[in-house]
């Protein structure tokens, strides 16, 4: 009796189980394994379908091509400019002078001249040139300084010029030979005062080679610079009608052909960068025998907006093609059964089109059910119909006739996933154009899409009548 009181038994607790806890388990071991999936799974991502337009890259640069004439000096001596460059000079107008003893630069040296001050309508020429340099000037093209810096020493000298010509009869020898020669312009025209070598470049003349900016070599002309006879001294612009030249692409050349569809005179809006005018040119397109594509634009004004510059950046403001802009990604080809519209008919409980399928009871009898099929495309003739549901080798009956036709013939559509139904439901597309990464397409279509539609963002993750779970 006593070792039985002395042994003492643990005591153990019943297990009492908390069915709310056991609730709460479950729940967050559910949640934990949908967060899980929903992380491994791919996701289907809907595209709302708005209007829209593509604008592409479509920025050249271009060498300018106009009708210039070189003039040569007809003495040797130092030249002194009096027509600005970029500025049109009519005939018999003073253009330079020639120094054949140099005394000129020495009489300016020596302060001979008195005083060279310029006037209110001087100082605005300058600010009117150093402000229009100032708003166009890009940090991209810092070789346009050299230009600007050019011009405005060709303007200074030429405005000094004038105040010297005034007195430049008391540099005559005393015998009353002159030694100052004054030349003047043959013909109107714009004048300008540097060579390059492209003065009698063509179209057809046309090479990349002449794009390397690196090989270009434009010499300037130079206010009191030594020539002899026969040197170049300054060329002369005849015309307004000029033109430009770029390298043409592949994709350039289609959207031009494209457009000389519905006209033999084909033009394209332009847009000059370094001003950011627009100007409508003609095009013409020209393949060397290298096999290079140029295109050619020609314009009726603005030459002398230009004349000082060969190599020009523009961009060409192609007519952009408006509809429904979808991604490319929804782009998604399929194939189709070719039916001819004969064969198709309405029926059913709720008089959809569909085709009368020749099928066999049990026992072999041959009997005709109808079967719903949408009509994704038709031509004059036929009618594109769903491959889900028909198969190769069913014959389908004419209504109201005995004539059948064995499926067999497909056809294959462009067209996208619309979901607007919660299933990929297959839509045709018409492509009016398109880039790397969007497409614009017709609108208001027959079998395709229709503004605010919802379309499927990657086809290549769902297939036909699948579908869609948010």
């Amino acid at each position: 009796m006593a070792d039985d009181r002395n042994k003492i038994a643990k005591y153990r607790r019943p297990i009492n189980l908390n069915i709310g806890m056991v609730i709460f388990a479950v729940i967050f071991i559910y949640v934990v394994i949908c967060v899980v999936m929903y992380f491994k799974t791919d996701h289907i991502v809907g595209y709302s379908v708005m209007e829209g337009s593509l604008t592409s890259n479509n920025i050249y640069k271009g060498i300018a091509l106009r009708e210039e004439e070189i003039v040569s000096s007809q003495d040797a001596g130092y030249i002194n400019y009096f027509a600005r460059e970029g500025e049109r000079v009519a005939a018999r107008n003073l253009v330079y002078t020639i120094d054949e003893t140099g005394r000129l630069a020495d009489y300016i040296k020596a302060g001979e001249s008195g005083e060279n001050t310029l006037s209110e309508s001087d100082l605005a020429e300058l600010k009117t040139e150093i402000t229009s340099f100032t708003n166009r000037f890009d940090c991209r093209q810092f070789g346009e300084v050299y230009n600007f810096k050019h011009n405005v020493e060709g303007t200074v000298i030429k405005l000094a010029n004038y105040n010297i010509l005034e007195n430049a009869d008391a540099l005559n020898d005393a015998s009353g030979t002159s030694l100052i020669n004054y030349r003047y312009a043959d013909k109107s025209g714009i004048a300008v005062f540097a060579t390059d070598g492209y003065e009698d470049l063509t179209l057809q003349d046309m090479k990349a080679e002449y794009f390397d900016e690196e090989t270009y070599e434009k010499k300037y002309l130079v206010n009191n610079d030594l020539v002899a006879a026969g040197d170049p001294v300054y060329k002369i612009c005849k015309s307004e009608d000029w033109s430009i030249v770029i390298q043409a692409e592949r994709e350039l050349l289609d959207v031009l052909e494209k457009k000389r569809q519905n006209s033999n005179d084909v033009y394209v809006e332009v847009r000059f960068l370094k001003n950011q005018y627009t100007a409508w040119g003609k095009v013409d397109i020209f393949t060397n025998e290298e096999g290079a594509n140029f295109v050619s634009l020609t314009f009726t004004n603005s030459m002398i907006t230009f004349c000082t510059d060969r190599f020009i950046d523009i961009e060409l403001l192609l007519e952009d093609e408006k509809g429904l802009k979808i991604p490319n990604t929804s782009i998604v080809q399929k194939e189709f059964f070719i039916v001819p519209k004969s064969y198709v008919t309405k029926g059913g409980k709720r008089g959809e089109y569909g085709v009368l399928l020749e099928t066999y009871d049990d026992e072999g009898n041959a009997i005709t059910q109808f079967i719903e099929t949408p009509i994704y495309h038709e031509t004059e003739t036929d009618y594109y119909l769903d491959d889900t549901v028909l198969r190769a080798g069913n014959y389908i009956i004419k209504p109201e006739s005995t004539e059948k036709f064995a499926i067999s013939y497909t056809g294959t559509l462009t067209g996208v996933y619309n979901i607007n139904k919660g299933y990929a439901d297959f839509k045709e597309i018409s492509i009016l154009y398109n880039n790397e990464e969007y497409s614009v397409v017709k609108s208001n279509t027959m079998y395709g899409l229709n503004v605010y539609d919802y379309i499927v963002l990657d086809a290549s993750m769902v297939g036909d009548n699948e579908f869609i779970y948010d």
